[in-house]
């Protein structure tokens, strides 16, 4: 039995593939995120999932090309949870279709497995992008599984992410802190600093 599983990251895969294969599924990863911005963090993200399949002998294909043009053009809405919803659309529809292509048996994500993303909508798009290709969205209630795999992921050297993806939940996770504001030089020392702090 063949799955096609599509990955956001390295940490939400982790956990993901071993349910997967634990229940006897061939697992096979597609790596497609048009949402994640900006460049450098969808190159972290790629990278660290390059890693992930090494450490754990996963295949993975690879949408390589930088989406943040055919992401802006696919959103209609900048607010949640439509853009959200759009966001998932987005990438389920492009992974069902290609687990049709690939004659898997079914499809699934690692969205599933945050306790931040809406899983009875991805379930419910999940189906209807299946419908739509011919191949079935295999639904489980993952979520939480990702935090379960942090210590593991840690010892791997796998990167975590500090938001969800797109410029919008950029903004959003970093709009009250502090974090990454240079700070200028430093009272006493005149070194130049930059702040680290989350608040």
């Amino acid at each position: 039995m063949k799955a096609l599983l599509h990955i956001c990251c390295s940490i939400c895969a982790l956990g993901a593939y071993r349910r997967l294969r634990d229940e006897g599924w061939q697992v096979r990863g597609h790596f497609f995120n048009p949402n994640i911005h900006p460049l450098i963090e969808f190159r972290r993200r790629k990278k660290s999932v390059q890693v992930l399949q090494e450490r754990i002998s996963l295949p993975v294909e690879y949408e390589e090309d930088y989406g943040l043009w055919d992401f802006l053009r696919e959103l209609q809405h900048q607010d949640q949870p439509e853009r959200c919803l759009e966001c998932y659309r987005l990438r389920l529809e492009h992974t069902a279709r290609r687990a049709a292509e690939l004659d898997a048996d079914v499809f699934t994500t690692t969205l599933l497995t945050s306790k931040r993303q809406d899983v009875s909508a991805l379930k419910r798009i999940g189906e209807e992008c299946g419908r739509q290709h011919g191949v079935d969205f295999l639904f489980r209630d993952w979520k939480g599984l990702s935090e379960d795999n942090r210590d593991e992921a840690k010892k791997m050297g796998l990167y975590r992410q500090q938001y969800c993806g797109c410029i919008f939940s950029e903004e959003e996770r970093y709009r009250n802190t502090t974090r990454h504001l240079y700070r200028g030089p430093g009272p006493a020392s005149g070194d130049r600093r930059w702040s680290d702090a989350d608040d």
